[in-house]
């Protein structure tokens, strides 16, 4: 996934993913979660900032975490069809 593609679909799924990222890093206010609105890069910042990592580790915690929630929105998806 690419770094746009990625913002892209946390932009454009912000709602649903909010309550995610606290579940993924639970020491994030929702006050943190509300400033982020989706911003890749903010997002980072407040998890190197409540998790004491650097900024590579953070956006590759949330790479991660995006890959498991698309691949999780794919399957719904293809389940979803195959039940017509």
């Amino acid at each position: 996934m690419t770094d746009n593609s990625l913002r892209d679909k946390i932009q454009g799924n912000w709602k649903q993913l909010s309550g995610s990222v606290r579940h993924e890093w639970g020491q994030l206010t929702h006050n943190d979660v509300e400033q982020v609105k989706g911003d890749v890069e903010v997002l980072a910042g407040k998890i190197q900032e409540h998790y004491g990592v650097t900024k590579a580790e953070a956006r590759k915690q949330i790479d991660q975490w995006a890959s498991k929630f698309h691949a999780h929105q794919t399957e719904q998806s293809s389940s979803d069809t195959s039940a017509d």
